[in-house]
């Protein structure tokens, strides 16, 4: 959440969800993880005259007010990218498809920044929904180690 990721972020998001050929009206995806990556994703896209919409998916709807599991400018027959700041298992991702599909939104794909490389991108593809990550955790590590070790 820091001014220098987000700064970093968005235009990344915005670069592979061109390179991935997402024509996406909104992102978002399972809050709390997804909801400043989308927002970073969002701010950046007006900078080169696309705006992107994003939107924050709760875990559960709320008791009050709207009620409804999807806050935020998301509208009925969206294209979206679904967002996430790691991908472990997968269920997070799928659990904010769901609720996109229901409130009538297409779910183009799974932007990720990190993969964890734990199976959840095998979980996703396997449910039809196609993976970007910025990075795998094993370059992170290899990186980490030094050019002498990685």
């Amino acid at each position: 959440m820091s001014p220098e990721g987000l700064a970093l972020i968005g235009p990344l998001g915005v670069s592979a969800l061109d390179a991935a050929g997402w024509r996406v009206d909104a992102v978002g995806g399972l809050t709390l993880g997804a909801d400043p990556v989308s927002y970073a994703i969002a701010y950046a896209s007006t900078l080169v005259g696309n705006p992107i919409r994003a939107f924050t998916v709760r875990k559960e709807a709320k008791a009050h007010g709207t009620g409804r599991l999807i806050e935020g400018p998301f509208r009925e027959g969206d294209r979206v990218a679904v967002v996430e700041d790691v991908i472990t298992t997968g269920g997070s991702a799928l659990r904010a498809a769901e609720a996109i599909r229901g409130a009538g939104g297409t779910v183009l794909g799974v932007l990720a920044l990190v993969d964890r490389e734990e199976g959840g991108r095998q979980a996703l593809e396997g449910a039809g929904l196609p993976v970007v990550a910025l990075a795998r955790a094993s370059e992170i590590v290899a990186r980490l180690a030094g050019p002498e070790q990685g």
